[in-house]
């Protein structure tokens, strides 16, 4: 028996091992499709999950023994950290998915869309959207319609565009996205974004960028390992 993705915060062996074999057991399945490198945030997240003893050993031995199939990472914080991962990952010859926040706020901030898809593009890496709505800090700003929100994320050259569905309203909406989407021209997508500038450039709105308060591993380091 399988299920969807999964992500691991531990950044050595033994604590990825642990994380793995507790979500096989929370789950009751034998094998997770994805896993991923959770919360990549700093600068040396990267190097700490290559390193020998890191939390690419449990992740190989795991996927070796069949209990995942594919390996990912996340993060949220800054370009750079993705770049990072990428840079790390392709000096030990290993192939990444990878998943981040894009949306209308982020075309102008940070910009994942900008200066990590094109090269996830080329390198033909899955490209995971997270956070189409900015955790919804979109829809406060008042700057864009949650159709909006959608259609740019999914005009993007994503593999999977990841919303929530903690409600049927938002459910309801991305039926309505799905449904109502066509490719869109560079200006359709400016005359969305522009909306999007002032409120985007103090990062005020994109909180999982300029605060704290998204970061797991910050509250609890001991997820680490």
């Amino acid at each position: 028996m399988m299920a969807g993705a999964k992500s691991s915060n531990g950044r050595t062996r033994a604590m990825a091992a642990k994380q793995i074999d507790e979500s096989l057991r929370r789950l009751q399945v034998e094998t997770i499709d994805l896993i991923q490198f959770h919360e990549n945030i700093r600068t040396a997240d990267p190097d700490r999950s290559f390193a020998p003893g890191g939390a690419l050993e449990a992740v190989m031995a795991a996927k070796k023994a069949g209990k995942i199939r594919y390996i990912g990472f996340t993060g949220h914080k800054d370009p750079v950290v993705h770049l990072r991962m990428l840079d790390v990952a392709a000096q030990n010859k290993f192939h990444f998915d990878s998943k981040m926040p894009l949306n209308i706020l982020d075309y102008h901030f940070r910009s994942f869309a900008h200066q990590v898809v094109p090269r996830l593009v080329k390198e033909g890496i899955a490209v995971l959207g997270m956070k189409p709505l900015a955790f919804g800090a979109v829809l406060q700003a008042g700057v864009a319609t949650p159709i909006e929100c959608l259609h740019y994320a999914l005009n993007l050259p994503t593999s999977v565009v990841i919303n929530g569905c903690d409600s049927m309203e938002r459910l309801d909406q991305t039926f309505e996205a799905v449904r109502t989407f066509k490719p869109m021209s560079e200006q359709q997508v400016q005359t969305i974004v522009s909306k999007t500038r002032e409120a985007a450039m103090t990062g005020k709105f994109e909180l999982f960028k300029t605060s704290t308060q998204f970061d797991g591993t910050a509250q609890h380091p001991e997820w680490k390992g």
